[in-house]
Formats: C-alpha cells, sequence, structure tokens
C-alpha cells in the first residue's frame, strides 16, 4: 500500500525552517558533547586499563558495547523523532547522554562501565538523527552544503580539543573526569535547544512500525554482535557464522515487511535515489577506515612510544584540528564540483594518507606521523560532509530523521567492523611475527606465558616490572610485532581506502525537494 506524505514546515519551499545559523549552533553543542566523548574515552582506555584491570577484550567493548547500542536504535530513534518531534527526541538524547555519562564516572567497576556505555548509546542514538533532521529542516537545498561543512568544522574542533582536554583531564585529575566533563556541556545545550530550536514532526505519519522495530533492532544487532565477537571466536567459527546469518535471514523478513506495511520504519524508496545507496556505502568505508586505525593508535603512542596521555592526544592534533580548516572547504567544492569529484578525491587523499601511516617507525617523530594526520583530514572531510549530505539532503524532509538515522548507523556499523577486522587482522600478525621477534629466548618461555606476551604485544605493550637484559627484549620484541600488525592494518585500510574512490565515482547528484510528497509504502 503506498500513502503519499507531505513535510510539516512552517515556511516556505526552499526557505528553510527559521533561524537556521542558531540551529546550528544549539545542535553543535549536544554533538560536541558526542564526539568529546569518543575521542576522550581513546585516550582514557589505558588508564582505565590499570585502574578496573580490564582486559582488551574490556577495553574493546568499552567502544564496541556503545557502538553496539547506537547501530541497534539509530534508524528507531530517527523514526521516532519523525513522528513525535525532532526537539524533543534531541532533548532526551542530550539529557539522557549527559545523565549517563555522569552515571559512569562514578562506577568502579568495568562491568558496570561498559553497560552505562551501552545506555550512553541509546541516548546518542536519539540525538545524533535528531542533529541532522534540525539542520535538515532548518537549510534549504541550496544552502545543506555550507551548513554541512560548518558542521563538519564544528565536530572537527570537538575533535581537536577532545584529546587535548582528555588528556589533561587523565592526567592531572582522573579517568572519571572524562565523562564528568559531559555534564555542564549537556546542560548548556539542553538549555540552549530549549530557547531556540523549533520543533518539526510529521504531520501525516502516526504511528510506530513496531515489529520493524524489533526486526531492524534483532538484524543490526546480529550483524554488528558477529562482527565485534568474530575476533574472539574466529571469522570461520559457527557461532560468527550463524548470528552472520541470522542478520541475513532477518534481514530479508525485515525487507519484505517494509515493502508491505503501511507506514513503514525505514521507507525502502529513500534508497531508489542512487546517491543516497552509494553515499551509504561510502560511510560504511569511510568508518571503517578511520574508526579502525584510530583505535590502535592510541596504543601505537601510549604503548610503543611511553606517551602520556596528553602527549598521545597532541600528537593526533593534525587530524582533528585539520577537520577545521578542511570541512568547510569541502562543503565550498561540493558545491561548485559537485559530490563525486570531491569525494572521490578525498578518498585517493585518505588511501595516500594510510599508506603513509604503513610506513611509520618505531621511533616516528611528530612530523613522520603528523603528515598522514594532516592528509587524513583533508582527505576524510569531503567524505564525512560529501556523504551526509548526500543522504540527507536527497531524502525527503518527511523523513529527515530517518535519513539521519541511516547515516550514523552506516558510520557506527563501518567502524564496529573496522575495529573488529582490523583488531583481528593486527593481533594475528601479532601473534605469528612474535616468536621471532624474540629470537633463541623464545624457545624457554612456556605456551601459557608466550599467549600472554602475544596479547599484551597486540597492544604494543610489555610486561611492567620486568628489569635485566630480558626486559629489554621482550620490549623490542612487542614493539617491533606490533608495528608490523600495524603497518599490515593499514595497507588494508589504503585498499578499503581506494575501493571507495572508485565507488565514490558513481555518485550522481539527487535532486533536493522541499516539501515533496514521497510513497513511503
Amino acid at each position: 500500500m503506498a500513502q503519499a506524505v507531505a513535510v510539516d514546515a512552517e515556511a516556505p519551499p526552499g526557505q528553510g525552517l527559521g533561524r537556521p545559523w542558531l540551529t546550528l549552533l544549539a545542535v553543535s553543542l549536544g554533538v560536541i558533547m558526542v564526539m568529546l566523548d569518543g575521542t576522550v574515552v581513546a585516550i582514557a582506555n589505558p588508564v582505565i586499563g590499570v585502574d578496573l584491570h580490564a582486559s582488551l577484550s574490556d577495553l574493546q567493548w568499552i567502544t564496541s558495547g556503545y557502538l553496539l547500542a547506537l547501530a541497534v536504535f539509530l534508524i528507531t530513534a530517527g523514526k521516532l523523532g519523525d513522528l513525535f518531534g525532532h526537539k524533543m527526541v534531541f532533548l532526551i538524547g542530550v539529557a539522557g547522554f549527559a545523565l549517563s555519562s555522569l552515571a559512569i564516572g562514578l562506577t568502579s567497576s568495568v562491568g558496570m562501565l561498559i553497560a552505562l556505555r551501552v545506555l550512553q548509546g541509546l541516548f546518542g542514538a536519539l540525538l545524533q538523527p535528531a542533529a541532522l533532521a534540525l539542520l535538515r529542516s532548518a537549510f534549504p537545498g541550496e544552502r545543506l552544503n555550507m551548513a554541512m561543512g560548518a558542521w563538519g568544522a564544528i565536530i572537527g574542533l570537538s575533535s581537536a580539543a577532545g584529546p587535548i582536554v582528555g588528556g589533561l583531564l587523565v592526567e592531572n585529575v582522573s579517568w572519571q573526569s572524562v565523562f564528568f566533563i559531559n555534564v555542564p556541556v549537556g546542560a548548556a545545550a539542553l538549555i540552549f535547544g530549549l530557547l531556540v530550536l523549533k520543533e518539526n514532526r510529521a504531520k501525516t505519519l502516526s504511528r510506530v512500525d513496531w515489529l520493524g522495530v524489533l526486526l531492524l533492532s534483532l538484524t543490526m544487532f546480529a550483524l554488528v554482535w558477529a562482527i565485534i565477537k568474530a575476533p574472539e571466536w574466529g571469522w570461520g567459527d559457527a557461532r560468527t557464522i550463524g548470528f552472520l546469518a541470522a542478520a541475513v535471514v532477518v534481514g530479508g523478513v525485515f525487507l519484505f515487511w517494509q515493502a508491505r506495511v503501511r507506514e513503514p520504519l525505514l521507507p525502502l524508496s529513500l534508497f531508489r535515489n542512487v546517491s543516497v545507496s552509494i553515499g551509504t556505502a561510502l560511510m560504511i568505508l569511510m568508518a571503517f577506515s578511520m574508526f579502525g586505525a584510530m583505535f590502535f593508535l592510541t596504543f601505537f603512542f601510549q604503548g610503543v612510544h611511553g606517551l602520556k596521555p596528553l602527549d598521545s592526544g597532541l600528537r593526533m592534533l593534525p587530524m582533528s584540528a585539520g577537520m577545521i580548516v578542511a570541512s568547510p572547504i569541502a562543503g565550498v567544492l561540493i558545491g561548485k564540483l559537485g559530490a563525486r569529484i570531491t569525494i572521490a578525491g578525498g578518498m585517493v587523499i585518505t588511501a595516500v594518507a594510510m599508506f603513509l601511516m604503513s610506513r611509520l617507525g618505531v621511533d616516528a617523530s611528530f612530523v613522520d606521523s603528523g603528515i598522514p594526520f594532516a592528509l587524513l583530514a583533508f582527505g576524510l572531510s569531503p567524505v564525512f560532509v560529501g556523504a551526509t549530505e548526500i543522504i540527507v539532503g536527497n531524502a525527503p524532509e518527511e523523513l529527515s530523521g530517518v535519513a539521519g538515522g541511516v547515516q550514523n548507523s552506516a558510520m557506527q556499523v563501518g567502524g564496529a567492523l573496522g575495529t573488529a577486522v582490523l583488531g583481528a587482522i593486527v593481533s594475528a600478525r601479532v601473534a605469528s611475527v612474535f616468536p621471532g621477534h624474540l629470537g633463541p629466548a623464545a624457545a624457554a618461555i612456556p605456551p601459557a606465558q608466550m599467549e600472554g606476551l602475544k596479547s599484551l604485544a597486540a597492544v604494543g605493550m610489555a610486561p611492567p616490572g620486568l628489569t635485566g637484559p630480558a626486559a629489554k627484549v621482550i620490549a623490542d620484541a612487542s614493539h617491533l610485532s606490533f608495528m608490523d600488525g600495524l603497518h599490515l592494518g593499514f595497507v588494508v585500510s589504503t585498499i578499503v581506502a581506494v575501493v571507495a574512490a572508485i565507488l565514490a565515482l558513481f555518485v550522481r547528484a539527487g535532486r533536493k525537494t522541499e516539501g515533496a510528497a514521497v510513497h513511503i509504502g
């Protein structure tokens, strides 16, 4: 059954909803909180591991549990915004994210920390699609590129501040303080949002497709769970294959249901626009390269180099600070050159940056890592800005919340996939080369102890407390093995970036329409 829907807007077509730049500032405050949280947690992970006696698996779950919750709930959250109002859903997300951050800072158990990170992810899922939908409503189509460029710059600013703020807090206060910082930021976002944002919702959509919610949630859970657990279980393990098969089967049932229900959770007509479909794939590939690679760079700086958290954050500054400059430029270039050339060029630059990172040495200087980091900023920004504009800008405004959920879901799935796949590649490479780097000393180490040393080497570390010649041999072997794994991981990221560059050549600019009807059934 088909149903035509119209846009609930307070301005004529093409004019956008009032106060666009204040809207951008208001939603940015909420997203800054989320971005700060993501970058400062990466800096705090090694310290959390020591303080809470967390394993590498625990540390991955601090990140992966959050990603899992986001991936499962993002599209549903976008739909809730379409139905009940993006302003209301955004503010609920802001308040919940800040309160869950406060609770994380008060916990002393790694298990509770992971559980609260999942809760934090659910509130983050409410916040992010609503933010993009509010921008989509505030800015008319011809100005959306500029808005997305400014949006990317603000995200770059918060990303740049995150490692520095996180490093200062971890070194001088505690790892808990990196979560407490979200409370005042969240309070400011909540107050400003209440004063500035205008509510917008779909007038004709009237119900939640609860069966669709259940089917999509099960699909996303099975997919992301398989990705997260595959490094532990093995990609050929029956459990991994079983969850992937479940994702395919349940996902097929979900698509079948969406084609027939009156008000679907995810209207399949959204993907009839080729650019929306390709933009989603590009977002997955970009996140695969970025999140997967960045996860291990923290361990490179703090484990191999022995840098303090603040120094580690400063080493990442060229990339995050570069986004402040690169994102507005990307918005202008997309408006002048089109998405195809700009995004493809960005992925080529990303591939070059990843290749340079695959050549980093154990004693890499600030300049050695800073050059590829800066290139990465100018490579990823056109993809982030362009793919977001393609997905959200080409979607009917009536479905802007769902489109925002699709964009964010693609990022989270790509990030989880990149962390899991590259993590497995790095760990396997480290395990295979570690005995060789140890040399003759490997024969004297019991198998159980050898496995423990390999696990530490997978994060660039050697056992603490060792002294004498043996300590240096083991430390050198750990660092060299980790670098071998890191190099291979970046080679894979380079290949992924090249594939994404080729895919970007098939992007076709969609015709953005304001207030146009769309058949959703």
